[in-house]
């Protein structure tokens, strides 16, 4: 097991701030969300608005919306995690490349969902990760992945309560263990299953499904002329995302290439939506 890695990582600088103005109208939505189910739904504080000092590294780029929000936890599970306490480079992260180039917002036991981080550390799409390492577009930016938890909140907890009385009887309608344990089978539904390929090995039809949207990597030799960005030195192979659908994915560790896939990395271009299969 590899050991965590240290906070305060060098983050490329200056890094351009993501403008609070901009995250405005979704943060006020889940904050709104919170209020509105708080037995259910917590807004977790930012770095300015939290009493207890976190142990966060955060992206410089991510600044101004991380003092005001470190995310959301329902059920009491965290679903968005903008502050992140502990980084690893085992599980999901095995074929991503430096801490600086990706940041967790979700993460489950064996997948996560990541920011996108370019070389000057400018956050762009965000990227669902299976169990099976394969890399899923989830979102165009991290405004769109919140408004997702946003909409994925608001339909669980709208099934909520009817869902805890269908499955455990009108009793248990205000136990908060019964309740949390529904809320994170809706949310999974509602948000996560497609994004990380969830439960697909038990469903032929959803495998299928999910397998008719994987894009295939190619040879990198030759393919960085004309339409597609400069890629990283040594680059083995690429997969091309963008103009594709959300939910479109490429199943990096499935790629015919030469020698072990551990043995790779990704490495983003034109703000996540084209990966790069490099040696390390």
């Amino acid at each position: 097991m590899t050991a965590p890695v240290p906070s305060h990582l060098s983050w490329p600088a200056p890094a351009a701030v993501l403008p609070i103005r901009d995250l405005r109208p979704i943060v006020d939505r889940l904050s709104s969300i919170a209020t509105s189910h708080a037995q259910d739904v917590t807004l977790l504080p930012g770095l300015a608005t939290g009493e207890e000092e976190v142990a966060a590294d955060p992206p410089p780029a991510l600044e101004q919306i991380v003092d005001e929000i470190g995310g959301i936890e329902a059920g009491g599970s965290r679903v968005l995690d903008l502050l992140v306490e502990e980084r690893v480079d085992v599980g999901p992260y095995t074929l991503l490349g430096e801490h600086t180039t990706y940041y967790p917002l979700y993460e489950g036991e064996d997948v996560a969902v990541v920011l996108t981080l370019d070389d000057a550390g400018t956050p762009g799409a965000v990227h669902g990760i299976g169990e099976d390492l394969a890399l899923t577009l989830a979102a165009e930016d991290l405004a769109g992945w919140m408004t997702q938890v946003a909409d994925a909140l608001e339909a669980a907890l709208a099934q909520l309560d009817a869902r805890v009385v269908e499955l455990h009887g009108e009793d248990a309608a205000g136990k908060d263990t019964l309740r949390a344990e529904v809320l994170g089978e809706l949310l999974e539904q509602h948000l996560l299953a497609d994004v990380l390929g969830l439960g697909a090995e038990d469903d032929p039809e959803r495998e299928a499904a999910l397998a008719a949207r994987e894009l295939p990597i190619v040879a990198a030799a030759g393919a960085g002329a004309g339409p597609l960005p400069t890629l990283p030195e040594g680059a083995t192979a690429v997969a091309d995302l963008r103009g594709a659908p959300l939910g479109a994915r490429v199943a990096v560790i499935d790629a015919e290439l030469p020698g072990d896939p551990l043995d790779w990395h990704v490495a983003w271009r034109a703000g996540g939506r084209v990966l790069a299969v490099v040696p390390d």
